[in-house]
């Protein structure tokens, strides 16, 4: 049996041909010139010396070039590598080399620093860019413009003959320390929770209109909003930046009926001071997930839109859906659902054991048809995180009698910001970089826009003197936008354990 995640825009295009697959702006794209494009854009991907298995790095925001280079790198037969679009120079190139990619596709607009860290990786032979208008004159030497590639090749007849167990995506996650690391995610991980998203978890037919202001990028928008909506031949509608005044525009202008988004973008629809001049009355479906969603504005976003969110739980190394609230079952505000089809969980104490009692708190195992493959080129990461089958995933939740989740800690230090994981020892690292810094420890603290808002403590070297403003423009150099400290405060020890170890909790206190 072979398996290929192109099947998705392949069969949609052969059923729909016509209907519109991707819209930005006033542009769009139908299924026919969506699946052309991705065809033809695999044959210069061969022309540029890419070989089956080999990864194509994509640092594009949510535009059609993205969805087009995604199914080109899969009808090649070439594992994808999504990165986010804020990184700097310096972990572009951690990511490339990571990664063995030896494409970089990257959004015209991010020109300088994807060829300041394509260039540091050997590796990394060729970066294509998107440069809408400019005809590729302009362009530096050794860098390809996509639109001229695509006008230039003819499409490939049919997509590579991959196995189901063959890597198609590899996303990057942190864990809670170290490096980032690639969860490699399958065909079968990607198609079948794309399809229970499509068909059990959501009935998504070609009338759904999604917008996709979830990073395509990350895993939940990739299989929620892109790949689910295409296998149910509906339309997304992309959208590159969230701005609660532009979502609720595109919603009325499009007459968007899935909105899937993390709990800081519903309190800032909910919110927006001009919410109620727009008709939004199409939304039928939305989803949650990211970080926990408040449930007074669950409620308050139910009552107002006349809709029913779905909170759900994943990881990247789920694909990422692996629990939800369920259409067919009553919805428990403040619960992560049920596992879907087809996956188990299991609770376990802190020596192993199963916890079968409700409402005992364990660390959440999952084992099932979304579970990664393992870590890329790190078996012993891989041996200590799948166990006989079970993902650890470092959350503790509790179920209650009706079979029900609820998340009550999640992987320890990690902090959620607007919906991005960011991992403090990433930028503890950086922290201990700067000359002036002698002890360091990053916490989360609340926020009410962003859930959390990412927090410095540090303690200086004898006779060094630091600003916040000095410690946070380090930092803002080094690490992506969403990840830099935003507040910083000076002590002149940080509480420790009798073995040295920092002691975070009582810098939350």
């Amino acid at each position: 049996m072979t398996l290929n995640l192109a099947t998705i825009l392949r069969e949609s295009a052969a059923r729909f041909p016509d209907r519109p697959a991707v819209v930005l702006d006033d542009a769009s794209l139908t299924y026919q010139q969506l699946d052309e494009s991705a065809r033809r854009f695999a044959s210069a991907l061969v022309a540029l010396g890419v070989r089956r298995g080999e990864h194509v790095a994509l640092m594009l925001p949510n535009v059609p070039e993205f969805t087009v280079a995604y199914f080109a790198a899969h009808y090649l037969g070439a594992p994808v590598v999504p990165l986010n679009v804020q990184l700097t120079p310096d972990e572009i190139a951690y990511h490339l080399a990571d990664s063995d990619a030896v494409v970089l596709v990257a959004s015209g607009d991010l020109l300088e620093r994807a060829r300041a860290g394509c260039s540091r990786v050997e590796t990394c032979r060729r970066l294509v860019v998107t440069t809408p208008g400019a005809g590729g004159a302009s362009l530096p030497g050794g860098v390809e413009d996509m639109a001229v590639l695509i006008a230039a090749y003819e499409p490939v007849a049919e997509a590579a003959h991959t196995m189901p167990d063959d890597t198609a995506v590899l996303i990057y996650t942190s864990g809670t320390t170290g490096h980032p690391k690639g969860a490699e995610l399958t065909h079968f991980n990607l198609f079948f929770n794309a399809d229970y998203c499509s068909s059990r978890l959501l009935p998504l037919t070609r009338e759904t209109v999604g917008l996709a202001v979830l990073p395509l990028f990350h895993s939940f928008g990739q299989t929620l909003l892109q790949n689910s909506v295409l296998r149910a031949g509906g339309t997304v509608v992309m959208m590159p930046r969230f701005d609660p005044g532009v979502a609720l525009a595109l919603m009325q202008k499009h007459k968007v009926s899935l909105f899937g988004g993390v709990p800081t973008m519903f309190f800032a629809l909910l919110h927006h001071p001009k919410s109620d001049r727009y008709n939004i009355s199409s939304l039928r479906h939305c989803v949650s997930g990211g970080a926990a969603m408040p449930v007074d504005v669950m409620r308050a976003f139910d009552d107002k839109y006349g809709v029913n969110i779905l909170e759900g739980y994943g990881l990247s190394e789920t694909s990422p859906v692996a629990s939800f609230n369920v259409l067919d079952r009553p919805k428990k505000a403040g619960s992560i659902g049920i596992p879907i089809r087809g996956v188990e969980f299991r609770l376990t104490d802190e020596g192993g054991a199963t916890i079968t009692e409700p409402m005992m708190p364990g660390e959440i195992c999952i084992k099932g048809h979304n579970v990664m493959k393992g870590y890329f080129k790190r078996p012993e990461a891989t041996a200590e995180a799948i166990r006989e089958g079970w993902f650890s995933t470092g959350d503790v939740a509790y179920r209650d009698a009706d079979g029900y989740y609820f998340i009550v800690d999640r992987k320890k230090d990690m902090i959620i910001r607007g919906g991005y994981n960011v991992y403090p020892r990433e930028i503890e690292e950086v922290l201990y970089a700067h000359p002036a810094v002698r002890e360091a420890a990053v916490i989360g603290v609340p926020h009410e826009r962003h859930g959390e808002e990412v927090k410095a403590v540090l303690a200086l070297k004898p006779e060094q003197r630091a600003t916040q403003d000095e410690i946070v423009a380090h930092c803002k150099q080094r690490l992506a936008a969403y990840k830099y400290p935003r507040i910083v405060e000076f002590r002149e020890s940080l509480p420790k354990t009798a073995t040295g170890k920092i002691l975070k909790r009582e810098l939350r206190n």
